[in-house]
């Protein structure tokens, strides 16, 4: 309690939502792990032989491993996937906080055998929660110097987090022939050396990651670690090439993070010897986009470093160091410009590497004498938008690997695009299956054709014969109509997350994490890093003819369809240089193409075209017919005569068409043929009717025959009776003499 009140408590709005931090505590203890406070007193006020500041808590407190859980992006990435896969939360959790937040893992899923969370009432990112404040200390001290050295160190059983920490409480370092008292007076840990320590396997506990995926159902589709999905593998890439321990160029991933310089490692006891080979802990990496977020957003985020400008310059640096860009050649030919540049990566891994938002990608551009741009692939917006990037615009589709660039709206893009168990485009981590392109620049000696699946080239890098062995080569070849001298330049450019990444994210801009970092992010200008560049010129001495007028082919096949069925739409246009398609359809097209269409009514097509010579238009009419639809029955019923007399008959006829069957209901019942007729005798008024039904619907129709009822007695045979009076009647009459007769026959 007395902790939490003494912590200052710092409140920011963002888009209307208040958000406090909390000063941490670094000087914790747990069951295994001391705060990076405790370390400080020791390992701090180090200085090398130049005299340079080499203090380790210092270092470290700049860089993001220090800052892992209070890193917003991660921040926020975490929150969409446990909003888009609730049902897997547990998974999440733990799966983040192994790497992100460490000691509160080790100690809520290990000593306390609990389930770890990162945000609500019981996360811990909550300030009153008990380890609070080892979260918050990120990837501290006394985590990776008590990883143990055992046969999972840099295996699949020891990739994503599968670290396993001692339970003696040592202290794994670097150096042989230390004193070991004060540590173990101060602390309780026991410093002890191991050559692990300096061994790139120990980074791959956490920069190796595969992960579970999910179906569309959120059904769990991986049963192994080894099905999982390769979400960042910066070791194994480093294993395969020439700087892998067996390489021709060994170097390990300490040797380029944590560079080496003379120095003592403690400053207590008094007079400790310096050591060469001293690695320092900037761990350096070269995120300066979320490093400068961190820096200027510092009070809320509740980060204690007051030297991120260092670390900035330090990963400014790194980056440049990465990878480079040249021109093989560049030369105009009869009007066409033809330049060849080559991206070499210098790094010990793919560039860039680890997480899938990060991407790079060549801006070329050539200006004529008066700085006009003649031609420009792969601009940059304010927003971190790429002009022709596809993905940029629609997240439905990437853009490919290029061997030539022929237009502007080709831009070699190299990154990684995450596709999940549907072959569908996804930025979901726990929907990622596979890669549906991967052609970030591969190292040194990191043959693509012979390499582990998880670390494979993937698209049609993967068939390009310039890409390989650590370089790519590509071809900018168009027509320039500019003449004299032209700049010639290209820049290789990195940024931290894509455009059409933070675009998905921002789908989720109901989740409190989500607005906190879009605010931050959006407020900030910095949205990529230029990496390498190179320029040259090229003259045009060709004076281009004259500008020819677009010419446009249009045709539709077959150009008369029925509701529901298809046609395609060709057209072929030359000396354009942009065409727009109106009316039944729109937007951009290529100056050659086809297309299916399914209109429902008659539509006109129309495809406009522009050049340096003028404009063409030309139009096509898709006639549609309406379907031809089943006729409904039609029933004609008459009955003759519609008015009868008690005892007598009539008849009842019907015809029927377009039907299939045919049912009597009322004064009479059954099925019915599709015509007859019918003697009816009813003896009141009564209704029938006929109910029809076939492919078209159904038809009913009712008629009536009315019947007379007689009220009068019956007549006497022979005559008039007393009072009533009246004929005899007729039937009775009939009877009556046809009886006589039969009796006379008898008697003879």
């Amino acid at each position: 309690m007395i902790k939490v009140l003494l912590r200052v408590s710092v409140l920011s709005s963002l888009l209307m939502l208040a958000a406090t931090a909390f000063a941490e505590v670094t000087t914790f203890t747990t069951t295994h792990f001391s705060g990076s406070g405790n370390c400080a007193s020791c390992h701090d006020g180090l200085r090398d032989i130049s005299g340079n500041d080499v203090s380790i808590v210092k270092d470290w407190g700049n860089s993001m491993m220090a800052n892992a859980t209070k890193d917003p992006f991660w921040l926020a990435k975490v929150a969409t996937e446990l909003e888009r896969n609730p049902a897997l939360s547990t998974i999440i959790n733990d799966k983040c906080t192994k790497c992100h937040a460490p000691v509160a893992n080790y100690e809520i899923t290990k000593v306390q055998n609990a389930e770890i969370s990162l945000f609500g009432a019981d996360g811990i990112l909550k300030p009153e929660h008990a380890l609070y404040d080892a979260g918050m200390n990120g990837v501290t001290c006394t985590v990776c110097h008590q990883i143990t050295d055992d046969a999972s160190l840099g295996t699949l059983d020891g990739f994503s987090g599968h670290y396993n920490i001692n339970s003696n409480k040592i202290i794994y370092g670097q150096f042989s022939n230390i004193s070991t008292q004060q540590m173990l007076n101060s602390t309780g840990y026991t410093p002890t050396y191991s050559a692990h320590m300096s061994d790139s396997a120990m980074c791959a506990t956490c920069h190796n990651l595969k992960t579970p995926y999910v179906d569309a159902s959120g059904n769990i589709l991986t049963s192994t670690a080894e099905s999982e999905f390769p979400e960042q593998m910066p070791y194994t890439e480093w294993q395969n090439s020439v700087f892998d321990d067996a390489g021709s160029n060994p170097q390990s991933c300490q040797d380029c993070h944590m560079p080496k310089t003379i120095a003592p490692v403690s400053v207590r006891p008094n007079g400790l010897a310096a050591r060469a080979g001293f690695a320092k802990h900037e761990l350096v990496g070269a995120n300066t986009t979320m490093l400068t977020l961190l820096r200027d957003n510092a009070a809320q985020l509740n980060v204690i470093s007051s030297n991120l400008d260092q670390s900035i310059s330090r990963a400014r640096t790194m980056l440049k160091s990465a990878a480079s860009v040249e021109f093989i050649s560049a030369t105009v030919v009869n009007g066409v410009l033809e330049a060849r540049v080559k991206v070499l990566n210098n790094s010990g891994h793919k560039t860039p590497t680890s997480y899938p938002s990060r991407r790079m990608w060549l801006n070329f551009k050539v200006t004529d004498s008066s700085n006009n741009v003649v031609f420009e692939s792969g601009h940059i917006n304010a927003n971190g938008s790429i002009d022709g990037v596809d993905n940029d615009v629609d997240q439905t589709r990437f853009e490919p690997h290029y061997n030539t660039i022929t237009a502007a709206d080709q831009v070699q893009v190299y990154e990684t695009v995450l596709g999940d168990s549907d072959d569908n485009i996804t930025f979901t981590l726990l929907r990622s299956s596979q890669y549906l392109k991967d052609n970030r620049l591969t190292p040194q000696g990191f043959n693509k054709l012979a390499v582990p699946t998880d670390v494979a080239v993937r698209g049609r890098a993967f068939n390009d014969a310039n890409f390989n062995l650590g370089s790519d080569e590509v071809v900018y070849r168009f027509p320039v109509t500019a003449t004299g001298t032209l700049d010639v330049s290209v820049a290789l450019n990195y940024q931290t997350i894509s455009h059409g990444f933070l675009q998905d994210l921002y789908r989720d801009n109901q989740l409190e994490q989500v607005q906190v970092f879009k605010t931050m992010y959006d407020a900030q200008s910095l949205k990529y890093e230029q990496i390498s560049s190179t320029q040259t010129t090229v003259v045009n001495d060709v004076v281009p003819p004259p500008a020819v007028a677009p010419l446009i082919s249009l045709s539709v096949t077959p150009s008369t369809i029925t509701q529901g069925q298809s046609a395609s739409i060709s057209w072929s246009v030359t000396d354009a240089n942009s065409c727009v398609a109106s009316k039944g359809w729109s937007g951009d097209r290529a100056s050659n193409g086809s297309e299916t269409v399914s209109s429902t009514v008659t539509t006109t097509y129309t495809l406009s075209c522009t050049g340096d010579g003028g404009s063409d238009n030309q139009s096509v009419i898709l006639t549609v017919n309406p379907v031809s639809l089943p006729a409904a029955p039609v029933i004609s019923l008459s009955v003759s005569p519609s008015t009868i007399d008690q005892g007598q008959s009539a008849s009842i006829s019907w015809n029927v068409t377009d039907a299939n069957n045919c049912v009597a209901s009322g004064g009479w019942s059954g099925d019915r043929a599709s015509s007859g007729n019918e003697a009816l005798m009813p003896t009141v008024t009564t209704a029938y009717t006929l109910n029809c039904s076939g492919d078209g619907g159904s038809a009913e129709q009712m008629i009536t025959i009315i019947v007379n009822s007689s009220t009068a007695p019956p007549s006497p045979p022979g005559g008039s009776s007393g009072s009533g009076g009246g004929s005899l009647n007729p039937a009775f009459l009939i009877f009556i003499l046809m009886s006589q007769a039969l009796l006379m026959r008898r008697l003879k």
